[in-house]
């Protein structure tokens, strides 16, 4: 083999390396991407099933639940638009009230209930996360428009 075809070979093993690497670097870091979907998206079905995301919104009024003897609660989000029912066990942000905004980790089960593993309150009371604020000024804007 002439030393020319010996360093194309190289080149070529090399790229495909190279691209071999890539791809699986980029489906690991495609796993382990948590997106973030409001109670409206969820709505609509672009949430989903079979792996976790996250959700955002204002936790309605009136709609916690606490179950007795565990640590479970009940409560539903809103953006404004659609709410969603989700279900938490464990320990709440102290910050965690009605009427405020939060993100919960989790996903659907198979009734179509959001399922937390973890629940994330705003951290002062004149913050909100990003994704929230920015759910809720699209369903309001969604809202206005009708």
């Amino acid at each position: 083999m002439s030393p020319r075809k010996k360093k194309m070979l190289t080149l070529a093993l090399a790229i495909a390396g190279l691209g071999l690497a890539t791809a699986l670097i980029l489906t690991a870091f495609e796993k382990n991407l948590m997106y973030f979907y409001s109670p409206s998206e969820i709505a609509e079905g672009k949430a989903p099933d079979n792996r976790p995301f996250r959700i955002g919104g204002m936790v309605v009024k009136g709609s916690v639940i606490r179950e007795k003897d565990t640590l479970g609660v009940w409560f539903n989000l809103t953006d404004y638009a659609h709410e969603r029912m989700v279900y938490y066990k464990g320990i709440l942000p102290d910050l965690f009230r009605e009427g405020q905004g939060i993100v919960a980790k989790g996903g659907l089960n198979e009734t179509g209930l959001f399922v937390a593993t973890e629940v994330l309150a705003k951290h002062d009371e004149n913050y909100m996360p990003p994704e929230v604020a920015d759910a809720l000024k699209k369903s309001q804007e969604y809202q206005n428009s009708k």
